[in-house]
């Protein structure tokens, strides 16, 4: 009579984890670029409402611009993790810097510029949201 077997084998279970583990190997760094990806996100999306509040504070106030962004009148608050500040700032335009917690700050930043104030990288063009290291 034959016995019915019950069970994996050593082999085939050894098998699996191995077949997870190539798995694992191939789509754990996607994720992390994907996280990173998300912070970038973050940033631009912080300094597109920026402009928004800045162009708003501009009209109500005598036509210049916010200094800072912990100016009570610009009504703008920042991403968990993401730092954003104003340089600048005056009757003719400003600058802004965006950095968050999870990035390196010195490689891995956004910036935008508008009106006459001087480009700072990596912003180049008046307007436009411009990240480094992305």
């Amino acid at each position: 009579m034959l016995k019915v077997r019950k069970g994996f084998t050593l082999i085939e279970l050894l098998i699996v984890v191995v077949i997870i583990g190539i798995l694992a190997a191939i789509a754990i760094p996607k994720f992390s670029k994907t996280r990173e990806k998300a912070y970038f996100s973050a940033m631009k999306s912080d300094l597109k409402n920026l402009m928004s509040s800045e162009e708003i504070y501009y009209s109500s106030h005598d036509y210049n611009y916010a200094p800072s962004v912990a100016t009570a009148e610009l009504d703008f608050a920042a991403s968990q993790g993401v730092t954003v500040a104003i340089s600048g700032a005056g009757n003719t335009g400003w600058q802004a810097f965006a950095t968050h917690a999870a990035l390196a700050a010195s490689t891995q930043n956004c910036g935008v510029y508008y009106g006459s104030a001087p480009a700072k990288a990596p912003a180049i063009t008046p307007g436009v949201v411009t990240c480094t290291g992305e």
